[in-house]
């Protein structure tokens, strides 16, 4: 028992030091000896919340549960993980279960206020979902924005050389391959330095944005590169750990192109620096860097870790609703020279699916919970064959049975996915033909962990490159979470 409190004991103090993996590893030893203990259940369970292992969370708190109906920090894990998942009204039931236990907990009542909204939400979205509605991006008049740019207004920077009263002029700078690179990079030094580029320029560029991509397939298809083609991992609104990838490895251009691969926002507080300058790049050099949709470019990820009280205090709703729309017509796979599949999360798990099958996935929504759509996003590699439920509560675990068949069917010869935080950046699995890949140094200011990007040259041979975090303001990871996003801070 001294051993298993000893044990509990390291995993607290790892758990407050946000190294999330490590108290794991210490409650799991605790557990070993004491199986059923609804204290240490809970605490792994918050420590799989972090890691965003919501299933593993949800089966903890409920073991918990099954021990100790009356403990009452398991309903509130299982609570918090299930709200993540979507699934507000099993949220909810939690919660509610909580205020019955502690009736006096403020914080209690106010997550299942938050729950209540969110189930008001999901039944309003229902009801609406048969009208036809147009999106905002079709009817929002950029040009009633105005910008004032006397003395002690706007001193940032204009697509022009300088403010166009000619609305339509303006307008047209904002299509593809017409953006001026110099606007773009006073942009990105104008956002360095904690300045705002003006909303009018936002709204353009996320409007131009949703018509590219919406015009793309979902899978697309990126020719084998002249001299090499750089893939990052997630970046998690880390703006300032991106500025030293180009310092390392030089800007994205036609002639050193990049593929981003999903997870832009969240987390960081940095987050509308981050997607705004892979947009304004992607305008101004469409061959110069791709993008990819990941798990957290979707709306109920933005609610819950911040991206969405970042926008709305930088900007406002509108914004936030249009950087949806652009989100939600994000493609979802790419390949390199026919030989390389690239996506987010993992892949599909049933079925013998085919790349023509990903190009043609309908996209304009929400991730469903299940599906090839989810199974991109959301999966996971595991050590071994077949396929298990996931430890995140969405998709699954593919074993490497799963890859070779992937790839052999559809004539590729890597797999090259992102998703998890991994200690030295990336990672190499299944027999050399998965790697991850992690562009988010020292995760969340607290996981240590190096970054890493892959470069492909001509002959699509692979190089590693490692990075360490790089300062930036004081402004904590999450610091614009409110609600229920607190619980995941």
């Amino acid at each position: 028992m001294f051993y298993s409190l000893e044990q509990k004991q390291r995993g607290n103090k790892e758990l407050a030091a946000g190294h999330f993996t490590a108290a794991v590893r210490y409650y799991t030893a605790a557990l070993a000896l004491t199986p059923s203990n609804p204290p240490l259940l809970s605490n792994r369970a918050l420590a799989y919340i972090k890691l965003e292992s919501y299933g593993l969370a949800i089966q903890d708190a409920s073991r918990a549960i099954t021990t100790d109906p009356t403990f009452a920090k398991a309903f509130y894990r299982r609570g918090t993980a299930n709200f993540a998942l979507q699934k507000a009204k099993l949220a909810r039931k939690d919660f509610r279960q909580v205020c019955k236990l502690k009736p006096k907990d403020r914080d209690a009542r106010a997550k299942l206020a938050e729950c209540e909204k969110a189930v008001r939400e999901a039944a309003f979205a229902m009801a609406i979902e048969s009208e036809e509605t147009l999106p905002l991006s079709s009817i929002f008049d950029a040009d009633k924005i105005g910008i004032d740019a006397g003395g002690g207004g706007y001193d940032g920077p204009h697509p022009g050389v300088e403010l166009l009263e000619d609305m339509e002029a303006e307008k047209e700078l904002f299509n593809v391959g017409a953006l001026p690179m110099e606007f773009v990079m006073a942009s990105i030094k104008h956002m360095e330095a904690q300045k705002l580029v003006h909303k009018r320029y936002i709204a353009r560029l996320l409007i131009a944005c949703q018509h590219y991509f919406a015009s793309l397939p979902s899978l697309i298809s990126i020719p084998t590169p002249t001299t090499k083609i750089t893939v990052c991992g997630d970046t998690h609104g880390q703006f300032y750990d991106v500025l030293n990838i180009w310092k390392i490895n030089g800007y994205p251009s036609a002639t050193n192109p990049y593929l981003f691969n999903g997870d832009f926002v969240d987390r960081g507080s940095f987050s509308l620096e981050v997607i705004v300058s892979y947009l304004l790049l992607k305008l101004a050099c469409p061959e110069g860097i791709f993008l990819l949709r990941g798990n957290h470019e979707t709306r109920n990820m933005n609610k819950i870790y911040g991206f969405e009280g970042e926008v709305r205090h930088k900007y406002d709703d509108k914004i936030f609703q249009l950087f949806l729309e652009v989100f939600c017509h994000l493609p979802l796979a790419a390949t390199i020279g026919g030989e390389i599949f690239i996506t987010h999360g993992g892949l599909p798990t049933e079925g013998e699916v085919t790349l023509e099958d990903i190009k043609n996935i309908k996209r304009g929504r929400e991730p469903p919970e299940s599906g090839l759509m989810s199974d991109l996003l959301w999966s996971d590699p595991q050590p071994f064959n077949g396929r298990s439920p996931s430890k995140r509560g969405v998709g699954y675990a593919f074993g490497p049975d799963i890859t070779d068949a992937f790839l052999k069917r559809n004539g590729l010869k890597l797999l090259v996915r992102s998703h998890e935080v991994k200690d030295e950046g990336y990672l190499v699995e299944h027999g050399g033909k998965t790697i991850t890949v992690f562009s988010a140094p020292n995760y969340c200011d607290s996981m240590e962990n190096k970054g890493a990007f892959i470069q492909f040259d001509q002959n699509l041979d692979k190089k590693f490159v490692q990075f360490e975090a790089v300062s930036h303001p004081d402004v904590r990871p999450m610091a614009y979470a409110a609600g229920m996003g607190g619980l995941f801070a």
